[in-house]
Formats: C-alpha cells, structure tokens, sequence
C-alpha cells in the first residue's frame, strides 16, 4: 500500500514537473512563487530541517497553506517532501495547495 501511494505521489510530481517549464515561461510567476515559498522556510528557520525530513502538513498550514477547492490530498505523505512542495508551488494553477505569498 505504502508503495501505492509514493508511486502515486511520484507520477504527481513528475505531471506538475512536466507543466512547470510552460506556465513558468510566460513570466516566471510560479517560479517566484517557488522562491518565495523557500524564502517563508528560509525566514522560519525551517529550510534545513524541511531540506531533511520534509514539511509537516500542520506547519504548512499554521503559516496559512490551504488546500486548493477539489483538490485531492488523500495520497500526499505527511510530511511532504520538499522536492513535491517545489514542484507544487511551480504547477501555478494545478497546485494541490493554495499559498498565501503567490497571490
């Protein structure tokens, strides 16, 4: 089961990896959404150990990550790892999360 889900969670990552370089090539929005989210981690004090062992779900939300309206979580692992947190924050539209400093 557990094998289930990180392969579900892998090909997630790679569908928005994929998406990434086109929605970031009308302006870089998403990628500054990608730096400014490490800048929120970076301020906390929180890059090294997120670089580590991931970000905790109910961190993310307590500096006010939502999930996106109809998004599925179900398969997300808790915590997250950082290389799908990037990867999120570069799928713009198609997030599964809603970050308040990519508004």
């Amino acid at each position: 089961m557990k094998k289930k889900i990180l392969a579900g969670m892998f090909a997630a990552t790679a569908a928005i990896g994929i998406g990434a370089p086109a929605a970031s090539a009308g302006g870089g929005q998403d990628t500054a959404c990608m730096r400014a989210g490490l800048g929120v981690l970076k301020g906390a004090g929180l890059l090294p150990s997120v670089a580590a062992d991931g970000l905790p779900i109910a961190t993310a939300v307590s500096v006010g990550v939502t999930v996106r309206d109809g998004a599925d979580i179900s398969g997300v692992p808790d915590p997250i790892p950082l290389s799908v947190v990037l990867a999120d924050h570069r799928a713009g539209d198609n997030s599964l999360f809603l970050y308040p400093w990519c508004d």
